[in-house]
């Protein structure tokens, strides 16, 4: 170290003894670095001396131990732990020298004396390195001095109440309990019946059963489904030009609706979003067997999409982004697509972690999924193939006996040509892609049960008369289980290196197409052609032009069926059948049957025939023996599994989908260099996020990975998943989560209020079976939920924000239940559930392409709000106004603002007008009198009655309005207009759309 340098700390230090001690009061015995001090090197040296290599100075960085302790260029180190005369970061950040002083004024960044402080006592204390507290595993607290009876939460609650010098707020009353318990857990008010019991019930356990009454509410899943639905950024289409439509995704919210009134285990519906096609045994609904997981990844395709994109790659890259963006907030709350373009500039997330999730969303499949075929339909398709296993042991069992007396003069083997395989000719001047004509279906995946598992090669073909006629010829065909069943055959990726794809198909009203960098929104102009439609029952040579995509990332897609408008239909009499495909430049070529090059026997051909194992040249011979009538072509028993076959497939028809995920082929992307999907490094391997220090499984799958990664984001190790999703369920009881932040634990997010609380709850979640309803419950149970909003005066000014909840937070209803609400207190709201959406009431104001034709009701059917159509492009206003947030990635935490629109859209809206008219007429119809009315109104409203102060302000208001409208006294009881402006009156009033 130089001389100068010794000087500088000498005089700093001497200037560090006396000052240690002026602010020492408000300085902890022991600083903890998480929570006192790597806010301050994050907030004030990050800029600086972080993770993020491009920006920093000085080759020092404060963001590992490594790097703050090490030996700088010019000698010395900036910390070094315990010695605070030899860290030269004390010497700079309590320099007064405009030129050394740290954080540099050029900066704008100054520390306080506080923070000065806490950095100078954290190097004399050792300068502990900690990982960040989000990534450290919850442990179980310190319950020392917990109360018989008291709950966990006022524990912990109560120690930084006392801590703080705050005064608690009483419980609340039950009017106010109740209404807060039914608008949380329903997003309804309570009924007149609901508050009479509660009010009347005076057991001591009169709050519990009343609180496990709405937990029981076909009304709840509603309400927890809403707010799941803006963290995966819920829509049914998908903005852009056309604003076209997502198909199914009102299933996905009912999926979510039944989930969690069903209470599904957390952890289930973790492994439903990101893989619920790979569940081996999938979750379904009781009633009808239909398979909910596969439901659950319907989350994934829920992001915006554009057609006819001029880079197809760019609109890739975008896309899966926003899938990881949505997926990392809403199970890990961390913000991952940050190291989209460069390490994370505050979290441990490299580039190279995102692009190993970038991988695993690169080999998924999007793909229509039938959205409503029960169990006993499965069932019913696997003794579709039984029977078709035991008609062909019947065949063979009596063709073996045949064969040992077949005539010497019939022909007993067969030699072909050698087969064709999936491999390049640089002589033929093609490559095949396929051949279906063998035995099986190559290398393809088979999505779906219209395919089966082989081709068509052999399988017996039956008259009216039960008679065999022959064994079929090889292809794929989706008619192979009966007509009107989905399934997709989809190739392995391959790079597209000629100008031309020839398929040889025929077929009724289905597609063949061409999936570039997993491009779906297949449109005119730019991507017509790689739509090809089959609607001809010869065979046909289908071309198509792939030119302008060469280098690209492909794999082919053939099904029966086709899109209208990005929507896939399935008609009943739709049907696919393929022989082969091949890519070419110039010339297109037929591909020689791929016979095989060995001798065989009857015998032996029938025996590999028997095990699905025949080829071509071993088919020719059976049929010709067949046809010669040396095997038999009537056999017993066939007739009735042949009519059980058919009987059985006649009831097999997919006519309805929901956009959903299938596992793909594994892809290790590349890093795309500053986020640039034309600038590629190497291959990173698909993988988890190392910080977490979770075992890696992902790279080791061959398909897609998303079942590793949901096994990853549930390990036991991982200590996020748990912690994120009681943190939100915390956040829509209390209106601020424990964090802060719901959606960022990292260190751009806030720390939490109660450390050791949420470590508690996430652990408790967990333990419980990760039961939403449990948890909610236990919270509501607790004396820090049931207090009054209005706290003590002196208490606000120490905590304003009311962070430490020493009373309840004064909490604006969200905009679902604001209108909901109006619905129910007009007596319009239809309890009606599930189904598809309500149409968007369009107003003359919505305007732009994808502008619906049709124009749904003002008051939407009176079905709730999560029952109306979400259409990104043509939002609803009063559901904007009152800040529903736009979908296009994670809100875990809504926007509560307090702007003049929100007044002006009460005060205007038609709806508002219209359901303050429906109340009006609903309170005319009957005989009461005005105080009558007026108790009625405030109950419906506000869950209580009004004082005797209210009741006569309520009269003497309606006299007035009674002038107003040049209405006589006495004929106030029938003036719907008059009790019209009272009801909206009652609407714009703050109470009404507050929990007080």
């Amino acid at each position: 170290m130089n001389s100068g340098l010794k000087i500088i700390i000498v005089y700093v230090l001497f200037l560090v003894m006396n000052s240690c001690g002026q602010d020492a009061s408000s300085i902890k015995d022991q600083v903890d670095f998480n929570f006192d001090v790597k806010p301050i090197l994050v907030q004030k040296c990050y800029l600086c001396h972080g993770p993020d290599s491009v920006t920093r100075k000085g080759g020092l960085r404060f963001d590992t131990f490594e790097g703050a302790t090490a030996i700088l260029k010019n000698g010395g180190q900036a910390i070094v732990p315990g010695h605070l005369d030899s860290s030269i970061m004390v010497a700079r950040i309590h320099h007064t020298e405009p030129d050394m002083i740290m954080p540099p004024s050029d900066s704008k960044l100054k520390l306080t004396d506080k923070e000065i402080n806490i950095l100078t006592q954290w190097i004399k204390q050792g300068a502990e390195w900690m990982p960040h507290w989000a990534f450290i595993p919850p442990k179980s607290p310190n319950l020392k001095g917990l109360s018989k009876n008291q709950s966990e939460i006022d524990f912990f609650i109560g120690k930084e109440i006392t801590k703080g010098g705050l005064k608690k707020a009483p419980q609340a009353n039950k009017n106010s309990l109740i209404r807060r318990v039914s608008y949380l857990i329903t997003g309804l008010p309570p009924s007149m019946e609901a508050i009479q019991n509660y009010l009347s019930d005076q057991s001591p356990n009169a709050y519990e059963k009343m609180v496990d009454q709405y937990l029981q509410s076909p009304r709840f899943g509603e309400k927890w489904a809403r707010h799941w639905m803006d963290v995966v950024r819920y829509a049914e289409t998908k903005g852009h030009e056309f604003d076209y439509q997502i198909p199914g995704a009102w299933r996905y919210r009912d999926y979510l609706i039944k989930a969690f009134n069903l209470d599904v285990p957390y952890d289930q519906m973790v492994k439903e979003h990101l893989a619920g096609d790979l569940i081996p045994d999938p979750r379904r609904d009781v009633l009808t067997g239909v398979n909910e997981s596969h439901l659950g990844t319907n989350f994934l395709t829920m992001s915006e999409g554009t057609h006819s994109p001029v880079d197809v790659r760019k609109d890739e890259s975008d896309r899966i982004d926003n899938m990881i963006d949505v997926t990392t907030k809403a199970f890990q709350g961390l913000t991952v697509s940050c190291a989209r373009c460069h390490d994370h500039k505050f979290d441990p997330i490299t580039t190279k972690e995102y692009y190993g999730l970038y991988g695993i969303m690169e080999s998924s499949r999007f793909s229509p999924v039938p959205a409503i075929r029960t169990i006993q339909q499965e069932q019913d398709l696997g003794k579709v193939n039984e029977l078709k296993l035991y008609l062909r042991d019947l065949i063979a069992e009596q063709w073996k006996t045949d064969a040992t007396s077949i005539n010497s003069n019939v022909p007993k083997s067969v030699h072909g040509n050698k087969s064709s395989k999936m491999s390049s000719s640089r002589d033929s001047g093609y490559s095949v892609i396929a051949d279906f004509r063998g035995n099986n279906l190559n290398d393809w995946q088979i999505h779906g049960q219209a395919f089966g598992k082989h081709t068509t090669l052999g399988n017996p073909l039956f008259n009216d008369q039960y008679e065999l006629l022959e064994l079929d010829s090889g292809k794929a065909s989706s008619r192979s289980l009966g007509f009107g069943l989905f399934g997709a055959l989809r190739s392995p990726n391959f790079i597209i290196e000629k100008k031309y794809i020839g398929i040889r198909a025929r077929g009724i009203k289905s597609s063949l197409r061409i999936i570039i960098d997993n491009f779906q929104l297949i449109s005119y102009p730019i991507f017509e052609n790689i739509n090809q439609k089959v609607d001809k029952e010869e065979w046909q040579n289908y071309i198509i032009d792939v030119d302008l995509w060469k280098g690209h990332k492909a794999y082919v897609e053939i099904l029966p069926g086709y899109y209208e408008n990005h929507v896939y239909k399935l008609p009943k009499e739709a049907y696919v059948e393929i022989e082969y495909a091949n890519s070419f430049d110039k010339k297109r070529h037929d591909l020689p049957m791929p016979y095989d090059d060995k001798l065989s026997t009857a015998v032996q051909a029938i025996e590999d025939w028997s095990s699905w194992n025949a080829t071509p040249g071993q088919i020719e011979l059976l049929n010709r023996l067949l046809k010669n009538k040396s095997l038999a072509n009537r056999f017993l028993k066939a007739e009735e599994s042949i009519s059980k076959n058919n009987l059985l497939k006649s009831n097999f028809t997919d006519t309805s989908f929901f956009n959903g995920i299938y596992d793909g082929f594994a892809i290790n992307s590349p890093v795309f260099k500053r986020g640039n999907h034309h600038e590629l490094t190497s291959e990173v391997p698909r993988k988890f996020l190392s910080a977490l220090s979770v075992p890696d499984s992902i790279s080791k799958s061959t398909g897609s990975g998303r079942k590793e990664l949901a096994e990853s984001f549930l390990h036991p190790d991982n200590p996020l998943t748990s912690r994120v999703m009681v943190n939100r369920i915390w956040h829509h009881i209390f209106g601020r989560g424990i964090v802060e932040t719901t959606d960022n634990f990292g260190l751009q997010g806030k720390l939490p209020a109660f450390p050791a609380l949420l470590d508690f709850l996430a652990l408790k979640y967990q333990h419980e079976g990760w039961s939403t309803k449990k948890m909610i419950r236990y919270i509501l149970r607790s004396e820090t939920f049931k207090r009054s909003v209005y706290g003590d005066a002196e208490s606000d000014q120490v905590d304003p924000e009311n962070i430490y909840l020493a009373h309840f937070p004064l909490r604006r209803m969200e905009a679902e239940d604001i209108r909901d609400g109006i619905l129910a207190v007009s007596g319009r709201l239809d309890t009606a559930m599930f189904g598809k959406p309500v149409p968007l009431h369009i107003t003359t104001f919505m305007q732009g392409r994808g502008r619906p034709k049709n124009s749904g009701p003002i008051d939407g059917r009176g079905r709730r709000s999560i029952y109306q159509e979400v259409r990104r492009n043509f939002l609803e206003p009063l559901m904007i106004t009152f800040d529903r947030p736009i979908p296009f990635s994670t809100f875990g935490k809504r926007n509560e603002t307090n702007v003049p629109a929100q007044s002006l859209i009460l005060m205007n809206d038609p709806f508002i007008l219209q359901q303050a008219e429906e109340m009006a007429c609903m309170i005319t119809a009957g005989e009461w009198t005005v105080d009558e009315r007026i108790e009625f109104i405030y109950l419906q409203a506000f869950a209580r009655k009004p004082i005797p102060e209210e009741a006569a302000l309520a009269k003497s208001y309606l006299v007035s309005l009674c002038k107003t409208h040049g209405v006589k006294e006495n004929e106030l009881l029938k003036s719907v207009v008059v009790w019209k402006d009272y009801c909206h009156s009652i609407f714009n009033t703050k109470e009404f759309i507050y929990l007080m």
